[in-house]
């Protein structure tokens, strides 16, 4: 197969809800980021994120195995420090091997309302 991705995404737009409605964690509102490694070896990824109002965070680490996907959720970050909900944040994602990447909101602020946010995020050349 082909060489698919990128080694470099962002995403402009992220925003976590503060506020949920119905049994955690399936109705928990987040952010999350979607990969697919389709390369043999596992990708080391990196992720750095951006406020309007002060220093970048990160980087946040973990691993995409060969020929697998993971769906990371921003709000289970923690280390170096939690992603802060309810304020508008961008994102840079870096890896060793090209990837594929997605980024997702579930908002469920409304109760009885499941608003899901599907888009690809922005591949650097």
């Amino acid at each position: 197969m082909a060489t698919v991705g990128a080694r470099t995404w962002v995403v402009a737009g992220g925003r976590i809800p503060v506020d949920s409605n119905g049994e955690e964690p399936e109705f928990t509102s987040f952010d999350q980021l979607c990969l697919l490694n389709a390369e043999d070896a596992d990708a080391g990824v990196e992720l750095v994120v951006y406020y309007a109002d002060q220093e970048p965070v990160g980087p946040y680490r973990w691993v995409v195995w060969a020929r697998r996907i993971r769906h990371v959720r921003l709000n289970d970050l923690v280390d170096p420090e939690p992603i802060r909900l309810g304020r508008p944040f961008g994102c840079v994602l870096t890896s060793s091997v090209p990837l594929v990447a997605q980024f997702q909101r579930q908002d469920t602020r409304l109760p009885g309302v499941l608003a899901l946010v599907d888009v690809v995020a922005y591949p650097v050349p």
